[in-house]
């Protein structure tokens, strides 16, 4: 079945500002998302990067070359009908973080392991008032409610932008743990990014590479950037 590919409209696309924040106009016609909803975000650095993706475009629309556009629209028409729900699902990796399951063995998994997330759980529990607890194996490690719930409390304070990044930045990596400590700028993303696939380069060292798996990974790696940049793209 052959794809229908959108042509190109416009000119120029710019970013405006807006009663509530800033949008994108194509030759003076506002950008709305696929749902209809007036597309106006937070800040004019993300209203810019949006101008210059559609700015970008050639003669056929590519929807893959535009992940500002893609990730405000999700902001938008996913998280803003379903905040709450957003927050509990996200705050929720708190009782099941990939940082809380270690490795019974080898020695030197062991110690990779603890090498890379013991003092970012240490952070956490300066910050969120008592210590995850820790592991081994996958049987479920259970925390304490009064740190779910400062953990929770934190999640519901991003704005539905922010939680689009986090969104990605926790359910990559599976922790929101490091994603907490790439919001807060303890870590960059991609030393977090390097912390969240302990295991895997593990069985990369173990047992050679994978082609199919590797692009796999560049893929998630990708995507785990692009997640914080439009998380710092959302900052006022």
């Amino acid at each position: 079945m052959s794809i229908i590919k959108q042509k190109r409209f416009w000119k120029k696309a710019a970013s405006v500002e807006r009663t509530r924040g800033f949008g994108v106009e194509l030759d003076g016609r506002s950008v709305n998302t696929p749902n209809k909803t007036a597309l106006v975000v937070p800040t004019i650095v993300m209203a810019d990067a949006i101008a210059a993706e559609w700015d970008a475009q050639s003669e056929n629309i590519d929807p893959l070359s535009m992940p500002v556009t893609r990730s405000a629209n999700s902001a938008l028409d996913k998280v803003a009908p379903q905040q709450a729900e957003v927050v509990a699902m996200l705050a929720e990796y708190g009782n099941s973080d990939l940082l809380c399951y270690r490795a019974a063995g080898p020695k030197e998994l062991i110690a990779q392991q603890a090498a890379a997330w013991d003092s970012v759980l240490d952070w956490a529990a300066d910050e969120f008032g008592e210590r995850l607890s820790v592991g081994e194996g996958v049987m479920h490690v259970a925390q304490d409610a009064a740190l779910l719930e400062n953990l929770h409390a934190e999640v519901a304070a991003f704005d539905n932008f922010a939680l689009v990044g986090v969104h990605d930045l926790v359910s990559i990596s599976g922790s929101l743990i490091l994603a907490l400590a790439v919001t807060r700028g303890v870590i960059i993303a991609s030393d977090a990014w390097t912390k969240s696939r302990i295991d895997e380069q593990w069985q990369v060292s173990q047992w050679g590479e994978d082609d199919e798996a590797t692009a796999n990974e560049a893929l998630k790696r990708e995507a785990f950037l692009h997640a914080d940049r439009f998380y710092q793209l959302s900052l006022t």
